[in-house]
C-alpha cells in the first residue's frame, strides 16, 4: 500500500463548515476560532467568502474577519470568491490565496448559481485571470464529484472536463467535493481514476461529506491513489443542506487520527485541534460532531 508520507489537512470549519449556521456567530468567535487553528499546526484554514450577503448572511463580516486574526507566517487563509466584486472584496483585504467553485451537475450549478457549467467558467475566467496577474494562488472547489442531490448519480467523465477547465483557468489545486456524502471507495476510486490523466494527482484534493458515514473510508481510498491533500470540517461543523438532518463535513479530529495512525505526517497537533473545535461546539450550543473528540474528552472525564 503506498501511501504519502505527508499530508496537507486543509480546514475548512470557519467558511464551509459556519456558513450554513442558522444563528449569526460574532466575528470575535470567528476569529478566535481561525488563530486557535492556526495555532494547533493547520497549514490552510479557509477563513470566509465575499459573496452576496443577501445568500450567504453569515459571511457577511469576513472582512472584519480577517482584519482581526493573527496571521501566522506559513500560514494560508484562502477564501471564496465568486465573481470579480468579490475579488475586489478579497484584494481590499490583503489576502494570498482566492477560491473559485464549479459543479459537475449541471442542475447543481442551476440550483446554486443560477447558471449553466458553461456561464459559470465565464464568469471565473476573468476571476482567475485577476487573481493570478495580482499575484494570488487560485484554488478550484467541484461540487456534486459522486451524485448530485437532484440528478443521482454524476459519470466520472463529467468531473474529469470539470477538472481539466479548472486546471486550465490557472487553479494550482483542485478540490474534488462529494457533496451529499453518497460516495463509497469504488465510487471515489473510478472518479479519481478518470480525473488523473487530466489533473495529476499532485494537484488534486479531496473533500467529503460524512452523510452516510463513508467519508474516512474515501479518505483512506484517496490516499491510496496518492491524492496527499484533504479538506476537513473542525468538530465536523457544517451541515448537508441538501440531505434532511444530515450530518456535513468530515471531522477535522478524525481525519487527523486516522493519518497519525498510518504514520503520515500533517503537522498539527491533536489535542489542540480539538480543543478549537469543542470551544466553537459549546458556542454553538451542542456537542463536538468529531467521534475522536468525543473519545478524548470522555477520557479527560
Amino acid at each position: 500500500m503506498m501511501l504519502p508520507k505527508s499530508v496537507r489537512m486543509v480546514e475548512v470549519g470557519p467558511r464551509d463548515g459556519l456558513q450554513n449556521e442558522a444563528q449569526p456567530v460574532p466575528a470575535a468567535v470567528k476569529i478566535a476560532l481561525i488563530d486557535a487553528l492556526a495555532d494547533a499546526g493547520l497549514a490552510v484554514v479557509e477563513s470566509g467568502s465575499f459573496v452576496s450577503p443577501k445568500w450567504v448572511p453569515q459571511m457577511a463580516d469576513t472582512a472584519m474577519v480577517l482584519a482581526g486574526i493573527q496571521r501566522r507566517p506559513g500560514v494560508s487563509y484562502p477564501v471564496l470568491v465568486p465573481n470579480i466584486k468579490g475579488l475586489e472584496e478579497a484584494f481590499k483585504s490583503g489576502v494570498e490565496e482566492v477560491a473559485i467553485f464549479a459543479a459537475a451537475s449541471e442542475s447543481f450549478a442551476q440550483r446554486n448559481t443560477n447558471c449553466s457549467i458553461d456561464e459559470s467558467f465565464a464568469r471565473f475566467a476573468p476571476v482567475a485571470e485577476r487573481a493570478l496577474a495580482a499575484g494570488l494562488r487560485v484554488r478550484g472547489y467541484i461540487s456534486c464529484v459522486v451524485a448530485c442531490p437532484y440528478e443521482g448519480p454524476v459519470a466520472p467523465a463529467d468531473v474529469a472536463m470539470v477538472a481539466d477547465r479548472l486546471a486550465a483557468l490557472g487553479c494550482y489545486e483542485v478540490s474534488l467535493g462529494d457533496t451529499i456524502g453518497v460516495g463509497t471507495p469504488a465510487q471515489v476510486l473510478a472518479m479519481l481514476d478518470a480525473v488523473a490523466p487530466l489533473v495529476p494527482v499532485d494537484r488534486l484534493a479531496v473533500h467529503f461529506h460524512d452523510t452516510y458515514g463513508q467519508a474516512l473510508a474515501n479518505i483512506l481510498a484517496s490516499l491510496e491513489r496518492g491524492v496527499a491533500v484533504v479538506d476537513s470540517s473542525v468538530a465536523g461543523l457544517g451541515g448537508c443542506p441538501y440531505a434532511k438532518g444530515a450530518t456535513g463535513n468530515v471531522a477535522s479530529e478524525d481525519v487527523l487520527y486516522l493519518l497519525n495512525g498510518l504514520g503520515i505526517s500533517t503537522g498539527v497537533d491533536i489535542d489542540r485541534l480539538a480543543a478549537a473545535g469543542d470551544r466553537i461546539s459549546a458556542h454553538l450550543g451542542r456537542p463536538s460532531g468529531s467521534r475522536v473528540a468525543r473519545a478524548l474528552a470522555s477520557k479527560r472525564h
